[in-house]
C-alpha cells in the first residue's frame, strides 16, 4: 500500500474532489427511492434500513472525519446527514405503520449517540483505530443487509425491493474511497471499501441474473392490458 500511496500522492487533491463529488451524488440516489414511495403513495416493499443506516453512517463518518481532521469526510458527511434526515421525513410521511418507523428511527438515533459518546470518552491515542473498526463492522452489515433476503430473491427469481440506485452508485463511490484511503494510508478506509466494493459487485450481479419484478407480476400486467 505504501508504494501505491506514493504514486497517488501527487493526485490527492484531484482524487479528493472526485471522491467528494461522487459521494454527494450517491447520496442523492435516495431521492429515486423516495420518488417510488411517492408514486405508489406507500412504503410497501421498501425498507427503511437504507435511510436509517445512511443516517447512522453519516453521523459516524462525520465524527471519524473530525478525528482524522479530514475536510473531505467532514463536508461529505454533513451533506449526507442532511439528506438522510429529509429521506426519513418523507418515508415517515408515507408509512402506514408509523409507530414501528418511529421506533426504528429512535433506535438509529440512540445507537449513533452511544457511538459518539464512546468516541468522546475513548483514549485519543486509540480512538482512531477502535472507532474505525466500529464503522467498518457497521458498514459491512449495512451493505450486506439486502443479501439477508437472498433466499427469497432466488426463490422468487426477483430483485424487487433491492435499492438498485444505491447499490450501483455505491459501487462507484467505494472505489473512489478505496483510492482515497490508500492516499491517506488509512487501513480502515481501504479495508472497508475493498470488501464493500465486492459486496456491491455481487449485488449488481443479481440484477443481471434476476429481473426487478417477479415474472408472475409481469404476466399479470399483460393480462390486465389485454382485458382492457
Amino acid at each position: 500500500m505504501e508504494s501505491i500511496s506514493k504514486v497517488l500522492q501527487p493526485y490527492k487533491n484531484e482524487v479528493s474532489q472526485v471522491t467528494r463529488f461522487v459521494t454527494i451524488a450517491q447520496m442523492f440516489s435516495g431521492s429515486f427511492i423516495c420518488y417510488d414511495i411517492y408514486k405508489q403513495n406507500s412504503t410497501k416493499g421498501i425498507g427503511i434500513m437504507p435511510f436509517v443506516g445512511g443516517l447512522i453512517m453519516s453521523v459516524l463518518n462525520l465524527k471519524f472525519g473530525f478525528i482524522l481532521r479530514d475536510d473531505t469526510m467532514i463536508q461529505v458527511n454533513f451533506m449526507g446527514l442532511a439528506l438522510n434526515v429529509i429521506y426519513l421525513v418523507i418515508y415517515y410521511a408515507y408509512a402506514r405503520n408509523k409507530g414501528t418507523v418511529w421506533m426504528q428511527m429512535g433506535l438509529g438515533g440512540a445507537f449513533s449517540a452511544a457511538m459518539i459518546g464512546y468516541a468522546e470518552m475513548e483514549d485519543p491515542k486509540l480512538v482512531e483505530n477502535r472507532f474505525g473498526f466500529i464503522i467498518t463492522v457497521f458498514m459491512f452489515y449495512l451493505i450486506a443487509s439486502p443479501l439477508f433476503g437472498l433466499k427469497d430473491i432466488i426463490k422468487n427469481k426477483s430483485t424487487e425491493g433491492m435499492p438498485f440506485p444505491m447499490i450501483i452508485s455505491g459501487t462507484v463511490v467505494t472505489f473512489m474511497w478505496f483510492l482515497y484511503g490508500i492516499i491517506l494510508k488509512n487501513k480502515f478506509l481501504v479495508l472497508q471499501n475493498v470488501v464493500v466494493f465486492m459486496l456491491c459487485a455481487f449485488q449488481l450481479s443479481l440484477f443481471v441474473i434476476y429481473p426487478s419484478k417477479p415474472k408472475d407480476a409481469k404476466k399479470e400486467k399483460i393480462k390486465v392490458k389485454k382485458t382492457n
